[in-house]
């Protein structure tokens, strides 16, 4: 009898997971197709990632994200707000509402995760803190013992060089700012024997602000790891699942060929995972309340991640950052995304 009731409730809990509606509303979705336009909580001004140029319009890794997402969801990647943030206001704006993402350089840990009511999406940019110095310093980040070295406060950052200093038993004298223009503006000032912060902030701040990039090097060791990734707020399932799978999306166009150019040809191939990506054979875009072609607007809007990264950051950019983790995983990176099917 025991058994027999075990398997009438477990046949009720099945029917009733089968009941649920396989898609409920986003609050966030319905706040931004009421107002017509995606906010998009971005860097102040990071080369590469977040930057507007002489007439206002923003390009960048991060900025790409958001185009993409609104393309998803809007159909137009164009309908995007962006609001500058610094690293003290970036968490309280997405809090508030004030942003619908937070896409801006910021690095997963526990206690963002777990503590600020926000979700991180997933990594979008495999990082690691670094150092730049004036050339021919020093060649290794333990040799920079007695230095001053400049950095951004409320930033993981700070705490990472600390705790790099005490593990090594080396005295580094941090002089902090909370605005990342007074940070470098620093170092290059001459303030402060070394400016540290992300490996690829490095690169940007290098491109852009030194008057002569070729006077400057950054040192080889990395002190830390920072997976750096958008974020949304808690309470909305939803919303965070659109903008997960957006991100893996992007990710798995990569992998299988699919590119902005191509993107339309590319429906008509005979491999299933190409299929259902682009919504020619399912569509996967009722389970996130979108429509079939969502993805494909995102890769026809951006690229696939492998274009956006070599669009703002790559080789061929004045930051010139290789691919390295940021490779796919069958290519010897990180980058790896779970089935879209």
């Amino acid at each position: 009898m025991k058994s027999l009731n075990l398997s009438l409730a477990f046949a009720a809990a099945a029917a009733t997971m089968v009941s649920v509606p396989a898609h409920a509303a986003s609050k966030t979705v319905d706040a931004i197709k009421a107002r017509g336009e995606l906010v998009c909580g971005v860097n102040t001004g990071l080369a590469g990632f977040s930057q507007a140029d002489s007439s206002g319009n923003w390009s960048g890794l991060d900025v790409d994200f958001c185009k993409a997402v609104a393309a998803a969801v809007l159909s137009d990647a164009s309908k995007v707000k962006y609001v500058p943030l610094n690293a003290q206001q970036r968490f309280t704006a997405l809090q508030s509402g004030e942003v619908d993402i937070l896409s801006r350089n910021t690095t997963g840990t526990l206690s963002r995760d777990a503590s600020l009511g926000l979700h991180f999406v997933g990594t979008w940019f495999y990082d690691g803190q670094g150092f730049m110095v004036k050339k021919g310093k020093v060649k290794n980040a333990k040799q920079l013992n007695g230095a001053a070295v400049c950095v951004q406060s409320g930033t993981t950052t700070e705490k990472n060089l600390t705790d790099f200093a005490r593990a090594n038993k080396i005295k580094i004298t941090p002089v902090v700012f909370e605005k990342v223009e007074a940070a470098t503006g620093a170092y290059f000032s001459g303030r402060c024997q070394a400016y540290t912060t992300d490996a690829s902030g490095l690169a940007s701040t290098r491109s852009k602000e030194a008057k002569v990039p070729a006077d400057h090097e950054i040192l080889s060791d990395l002190i830390s790891k920072e997976p750096l990734g958008p974020m949304v707020r808690r309470g909305d399932d939803e919303w965070l699942a659109i903008n997960k799978w957006v991100l893996n999306g992007l990710i798995e166009a990569e992998e299988y060929g699919i590119k902005q150019g191509n993107v339309v040809e590319m429906k008509k191939s005979s491999d299933p995972q190409v299929g259902r990506m682009l919504g020619v054979t399912e569509d996967l875009g009722k389970h996130l309340g979108l429509d079939k072609e969502w993805l494909a607007r995102s890769i026809a809007a951006t690229g696939n991640y492998g274009e956006i990264f070599e669009r703002n950051v790559g080789p061929k950019t004045p930051l010139n950052l290789p691919r390295g983790k940021n490779n796919l995983w069958n290519n010897g990176g990180l980058m790896y995304a779970p089935p879209l099917r």
